[in-house]
């Protein structure tokens, strides 16, 4: 482990001194790609940089034992610093874990009502602007490829691309039914109401890694509603792409030019077709696999929104957050960090059991 540990530690090093060369600075793909390398190797090379000094102070404390001056506070030293050291180095382990390749991919983020009628398209609602929310903390850009909105300013369903860095790796644990339990809007008598969303990530296809047949597809046009103005209703823009060997339908209407939201159409069906090749590889070998966390099935509830005591549930791992106004106004890290560790420790303890 620490021959690899050095071996990134002075790749590191060697970044930070290319990344100062003006023959690299003035050469933009390289140099982007040069910073990208070294984001990746960051916290890897920070929690190693504290583990080397917390293994020197350790190795002082240590020597400092056969003094009969200084014995009992060394004594104490070497405890706490023994401690520090067998914590950074789990965390040493888990970082070295290789992440999922699809993690660096753009997002196909899908957002349905479900359970609930108009309470349920008014929380899809919620959660579409605490992903738009999310997303702008994070450095990622969104892109709302369609939107299906109700009288009262709910939403039926969504569609929303994003992209940016590690896009899939910080949405990709949002796919499931999210559930509130709230006195909906349109409650006269104060009851509690149980609704539901569905939401699916999808990583986003490469056009190499599925090819589709034009033979296949249905392509219909019509005028867009909703979002857009005039312009955006006296056109044929709006674009709907049936595949027809499965059925999947995928519409997107937020461009007003048909060729751009042909394309999008297109971006987003190759995603869907690639994410169920993908599931049915995975149940597949699923007798080889005992994963609970991964990126999420969408049929299972994944998280409870308790607007009653205000807190927030993630069932996975039991984890609950304070404040829903706080989760909904795009406060989703403590929820994604804890899910990306727990995903490194069954890796890990999958590769010691030999499944990979």
């Amino acid at each position: 482990m620490f021959e690899k540990l050095n071996a990134l530690l002075d790749r590191w090093q060697e970044l930070n001194e290319a990344i100062a060369q003006p023959e690299i600075i003035q050469n933009y793909g390289k140099y982007q790609s040069l910073l990208k390398e070294r984001s990746s190797l960051q916290v890897l090379v920070e929690t190693y940089q504290r583990y080397l000094s917390v293994s020197r102070h350790l190795e002082d404390a240590r020597s400092l034992l056969s003094d009969p001056d200084l014995a009992a506070e060394a004594e104490t030293e070497v405890q706490f610093l023994s401690g520090e050291q067998a914590q950074l180095t789990e965390e040493l382990k888990l970082l070295l874990v290789p992440p999922d390749p699809l993690d660096s991919r753009n997002v196909i983020l899908e957002i349905r009502a479900g359970v609930g009628g108009e309470e349920a398209s008014l929380f899809a609602g919620d959660l579409l602007r605490m992903y738009l929310k999310y997303a702008d903390r994070n450095g990622l850009n969104a892109d709302l490829l369609s939107i299906s909105e109700t009288d009262l300013g709910g939403v039926n369903e969504a569609l929303v691309m994003f992209t940016g860095t590690e896009a899939f790796a910080r949405m990709k644990f949002e796919s499931g039914v999210h559930c509130v339990k709230r006195v909906p809007v349109t409650e006269s008598s104060g009851r509690i109401h149980t609704s539901t969303v569905t939401v699916a990530v999808l990583p986003e296809a490469e056009e190499i890694e599925l090819e589709i047949n034009p033979a296949d597809l249905r392509i219909d046009v019509y005028h867009a509603s909703g979002h857009g103005g005039q312009g955006v209703n006296t056109t044929d823009s709006a674009v709907r792409v049936t595949h027809l060997p499965t059925g999947t339908v995928v519409t997107c209407q937020d461009e007003r030019s048909q060729l751009e939201n042909k394309a999008k159409a297109l971006k987003v069906l190759r995603s869907r077709l690639l994410d169920q090749l993908r599931r049915d590889q995975e149940e597949a070998n699923a007798q080889d696999r005992k994963s609970q966390i991964r990126w999420g099935d969408r049929s299972d509830r994944i998280r409870t929104y308790y607007f009653n005591h205000d807190y927030v549930v993630d069932h996975r791992l039991g984890l609950t957050i304070n404040r829903v106004s706080n989760v909904l106004n795009g406060d989703l890290s403590p929820f994604v960090d804890a899910l990306r560790l727990a995903e490194k420790a069954e890796k890990m303890s999958d590769r010691r059991e030999g499944v990979f």
